[in-house]
């Protein structure tokens, strides 16, 4: 079955950077469009970041000039490298890949998450 597996969570002082992975198995993560979500406390889930299958990213306002969002298609694996990290970063981060219409139906995957703290 596809899986979605993120990595690179934990506890890091406010202004302090991390990075988090996507490795994604049985899937043909080259046609896909990929993106990480989060849900903070009491939050609603929201978009982070996305990149297409032709490395185009788009960012949500409250973390542009901070994340970088990146993928390596041979290695079916998708990044976000955070820095400047502050406490209303703190959430569940989700990975999410998006097959568009390249699939009939449309097919889309969640990872299980990995939690990311920011706290003095």
């Amino acid at each position: 079955q596809v899986q979605l597996v993120e990595s690179g969570g934990g506890l890091v002082q406010p202004g302090g950077s991390l990075s988090l992975s996507c490795a994604a198995s049985q899937l043909i993560f080259s046609i896909y469009t990929m993106g990480w979500y989060r849900q903070g406390p009491g939050k609603q889930r929201e978009l982070v970041a996305i990149i297409t299958s032709a490395g185009s990213t788009d960012y949500a306002d409250a973390v542009k000039g901070r994340f970088t969002i990146s993928r390596d298609n041979a290695k079916k694996t998708m990044y976000l490298q955070m820095n400047s990290l502050q406490p209303e970063d703190t959430a569940v981060y989700y990975c999410n890949a998006d097959s568009g219409r390249r699939m009939v139906p449309p097919t889309t995957y969640w990872g299980q998450g990995t939690q990311v703290t920011v706290s003095s």
